[in-house]
Formats: C-alpha cells, sequence, structure tokens
C-alpha cells in the first residue's frame, strides 16, 4: 500500500505556498518533511487528512493504495494523525480514549493487547491526567493506530518530549508504523527525530526539495 501525491500544491489568496510536486510513500516507511516555520509543512498534512479549509486552495492527485482520496470526507479516507498534543479525551478513561473510533468487535482484548504491548498493561481505567508525558503519548499512538488507518500523519509528535522520552518513543512509532505497514508523513524541525535511513523532504521557498 503507498500513499502517492501527483502535482500537488497549494495556494493561499494567488499565492504558491507549496509549489507542484510528487512523492510516493511506500508500506511501512516514514518520509520527513522538514522547513521552517510558515512554510505550509502542517497545511499540506491537513490536505491529505482532507480538512484544508478556504482561503487555501489545492490541485493535484492524491491517492491510496491507487484509490483516490480526493472525493472522501476525513472520516472515510482511514488517515490517523497524531501531533506533538496528545489530544486525549479528560473525560474518559485510557481504555475508553482507545476504543473511539475502534469497531466494537474484539474491543476489550485488543485494547489490553496494545496496553501490554506499550507497557501499560493494567492502565485501562485510569484517567489521562494521571499519566506522564510519556506514557500519555503511547496512548494516543495507541488510540490512531486501533482505529485501523491505512496511513498516518506525525506532526511534531516528538515535540513536547525530554529528550530521553524522545528517544524511545521515536522507536516505538516507527516501529508500529513499519509492523503495520502504514505510510507515514512527518513534519518536523528537528533532524534527530529523522528514522533512520529515512527520506527527508525540505520545504523552502514554496519548493520542495530531496536532502
Amino acid at each position: 500500500m503507498a500513499l502517492t501525491l501527483e502535482n500537488v500544491s497549494i495556494r493561499l489568496g494567488g499565492h504558491a505556498l507549496i509549489a507542484p510536486f510528487s512523492l510516493s510513500i511506500a508500506a511501512g516507511e516514514t518520509v520527513t518533511l522538514m522547513g521552517p516555520s510558515g512554510a505550509g509543512k502542517s497545511t499540506l498534512l491537513s490536505f491529505i487528512a482532507g480538512d484544508l479549509e478556504p482561503p487555501f486552495e489545492a490541485s493535484g492527485s492524491l491517492s491510496l493504495d491507487g484509490a483516490d482520496l480526493a472525493p472522501l470526507p476525513p472520516e472515510r479516507r482511514r488517515i490517523g494523525r497524531l501531533f506533538q498534543d496528545d489530544l486525549l479525551f479528560p473525560h474518559l478513561t485510557v481504555a475508553e480514549n482507545l476504543a473511539f473510533g475502534m469497531p466494537r468487535k474484539n474491543r476489550a482484548p485488543r485494547i489490553a493487547a496494545a496496553l501490554a504491548d506499550a507497557g501499560l498493561e493494567g492502565f485501562g481505567d485510569r484517567p489521562p491526567h494521571t499519566l506522564s508525558g510519556g506514557q500519555r503519548a503511547r496512548v494516543a499512538l495507541l488510540r490512531a493506530l486501533l482505529a485501523g488507518p491505512r496511513a498516518m500523519l506525525l506532526d511534531e509528535p516528538f515535540n513536547k518530549l525530554d529528550q530521553e522520552l524522545r528517544a524511545a518513543f521515536r522507536g516505538f512509532v516507527f516501529g508500529h508504523i513499519a509492523a503495520e505497514g502504514i505510510p507515514c508523513l512527518m513534519v518536523t524541525h528537528d533532524a534527530a527525530d529523522v528514522p533512520e535511513n529515512g527520506r527527508v523532504l525540505l520545504l523552502k521557498d514554496t519548493l520542495v526539495t530531496h536532502a
């Protein structure tokens, strides 16, 4: 399964924010997009997710495993997103957060197995505010993965973690993405976040170039 962008461009008020470019991300691969603030990195993720709003305008084609995503609303694209803020629901337990977006069948055993895999066995009944930053980050990733995404978008997902947690969580994230065979596009400012031997794209002055 591949996430493919062909001649994609994004404009704002007639100005080219991102000039036309093409990219194909293979199953299990994480491609990193880097560039200065305001260059349009997160805007590109919104285009892929399907929630790009006016006054931004986009053109070009977007497909996943050969299927055109353009006609589909965000909830039907099955694209997971992970942000620097975990965005867990504070009124739900950890298990209830993980169940959000999951099909009903076999929810409980899948949640228990995911928590055990993340080193959070027995945490299902706890409210999110009782977890550490690293634990909350793991729960946010598990929630995204348990929803069964066909592709993933990471928007500065490690930015609020300290250096020791960042290193551990990076391995956790990339390992799961590779194991699930999910194509992934990540935005970051930190070159240390780039997966080993991973491709890097640089966004500067509207042009996307290979590092």
